[in-house]
This record gives structure tokens, C-alpha cells and sequence, in this order.
């Protein structure tokens, strides 16, 4: 499918549990004036919840945006250590990434005290992340809706079912018109923090697989204007080659969003394209 000419490239950077307050500050304030000049690139950092605020305020004057890392389906109550929708709206977030494989406990690089015990922790099912989709739009937030395989399901040759059943399981029931203004992020869960990267001609026919479901689901126009981001140790050096891919539209950063000079590099590749 060609690109739409009204996908702008979407570049969002996620520093998951990365970031103490004034360091956390100067990091953001670096990127805004990295950015400051960027204008044909939609671009948005997910903080931890502790300097979501802190991190804002860095962004208020700019066109970068401010994400939540996730967030709970209820407005409020007794749900110990959640964070609610109107929380991150009152403190400034526009976006909030669910469904990210790592809250799934799904990851593609773990270490030692991670086992299967552990893993229940990380509590994310595919019930979930709709509830947090639908409670996303209801409090006035749009959602980057993460989708993946691991890689004993890619070598099984599931990749496509998996994806398939992830997204239609997030957007079920919603409007059309929501399901246009998400984002989806293929992440590839073997190539999360591993330092591994799905071939871009893959990832683009992954993200196509993706459009299709969409369409399945709604029409061919929302199809063809819905977001797809590509993440998974996505870096300034194999930037440029995974967003000149027609159907991918953008790029979770994880780890390189935590390098001023390295995420601006990823960003102005979207511009480039």
C-alpha cells in the first residue's frame, strides 16, 4: 500500500525505568533544544511516572509531546500503585504507550531474577490492554497500542496470527474514528534491548499485515491514514533504513531516546524520508 501523504512521521521515545529528577530535567531540556528546530516530525518521550511533570514542563513551549509509559482503566479508587488517565492528563500527557511487551511479560532480553515466577508481575493480557485503550479515549489521551511476537513464535512461523489477534483484540468495538487517531507499535519482542533488529523489508511487511487487519476492522481510508511505528533497538545508524519503509510511519525509541544527539538523529530521519 503507498504511504498516505497525511502519515507524518510520529518518532516517540520511551525511557521505561530510566531517569532521577534534575538528571531526568537536563535529558529532557536537551532534546527540546536538539528539536527545537523540527517541524515536519511528530515527536513525543515517555518518562517514568516520577518526572512525568517535572519532564513536561520542559515541553510546554515546544511541539514535543508528553507520554505515560502505561496507565490503569479506572478513573480512580482503591487500585494501590496505579496511575489513572486523568492523572497523566492533568499533568500534561497527550500520549500513553500500552500494551508494550515488557508490560505483557514479554521481553526479549531478561536478566537472572526475571523467572517464570517473577514474570506474573508484569500483568498486561490482550483484555487489558483494551480496557486501557477504550479508557484512553475516554480521558482525553491517544494511545500507542504496542504488538509483537517473541521469537519462539516468529520461528514457529505465527508471527503474523499473533499480531493479527493483538491488534483486533485492542480495537475491537471501538469507533472508527478512534481506531484513526492511535498509534500501533510493531515491536518484535526478540529485538527489544537486545541489540537485534528486525529486517526492515520484514518489519515493513509485518506493519503491512497490520494496515490490513485495520482495514478489516474499519475501512480502507483509516487504513490507509493509521500510524505505524516500528521499535526494537531502533538506533541513528539503521534509522533512516527502517522509516524510508512505506508502511512504517515512525519508530518507539527505547534506549536511544536516553542519548539527546542519538533520538534527534532518529528524528531528523523521519524528516529525510
Amino acid at each position: 500500500m503507498r504511504r498516505s501523504a497525511d502519515r507524518r512521521k510520529f518518532i516517540a521515545g520511551n525511557w521505561k525505568m530510566n531517569g532521577l529528577g534534575q538528571e531526568a530535567v537536563a535529558l529532557g531540556r536537551e532534546i527540546r533544544v536538539r528539536l527545537q528546530d523540527v517541524s515536519r516530525v511528530d515527536a513525543a518521550v515517555c518518562p517514568p511516572f516520577t518526572v512525568l511533570e517535572a519532564v513536561g514542563a520542559e515541553f510546554a513551549e515546544s511541539r514535543i509531546k508528553l507520554g505515560a509509559q502505561d496507565m490503569f482503566w479506572k478513573e480512580g479508587g482503591a487500585y494501590t500503585g496505579k496511575v489513572s488517565g486523568p492523572m497523566l492528563k492533568a499533568i500534561g500527557c497527550s500520549y500513553v504507550i500500552l500494551g508494550h511487551s515488557e508490560c505483557r511479560g514479554r521481553f526479549g532480553k531478561t536478566d537472572e531474577d526475571i523467572t517464570d515466577e517473577t514474570i506474573l508481575h508484569f500483568g498486561d493480557t490482550n483484555a487489558t490492554v483494551h480496557l486501557k485503550v477504550k479508557a484512553a479515549f475516554r480521558y482525553g489521551l491517544l494511545p500507542i497500542v504496542c504488538v509483537g511476537e517473541t521469537l519462539t513464535e516468529r520461528e514457529s512461523g505465527s508471527t503474523d496470527q499473533i499480531v493479527d489477534v493483538q491488534v483486533h483484540a485492542a480495537f475491537h468495538g471501538l469507533a472508527p474514528d478512534q481506531i484513526a487517531l492511535s498509534t500501533i507499535a510493531y515491536e518484535p519482542v526478540w529485538a527489544i534491548g537486545t541489540g537485534k533488529t528486525c529486517d526492515s523489508i520484514e518489519a515493513n511487511r509485518v506493519c503491512g499485515v497490520i494496515r490490513h487487519v485495520i482495514g478489516r476492522m474499519t475501512n480502507a481510508g483509516i487504513a490507509r491514514g493509521v500510524r505505524i511505528q516500528y521499535g526494537g533497538s531502533v538506533n541513528a545508524e539503521n534509522a533512516a533504513e527502517i522509516l524510508s519503509q512505506p508502511d512504517i510511519d515512525g519508530a518507539l525509541v527505547g534506549g536511544q531516546s536516553l542519548k539527546p544527539e542519538a533520538f534527534a538523529q532518529i528524528v531528523l530521519a523521519g524528516v529525510r524520508d
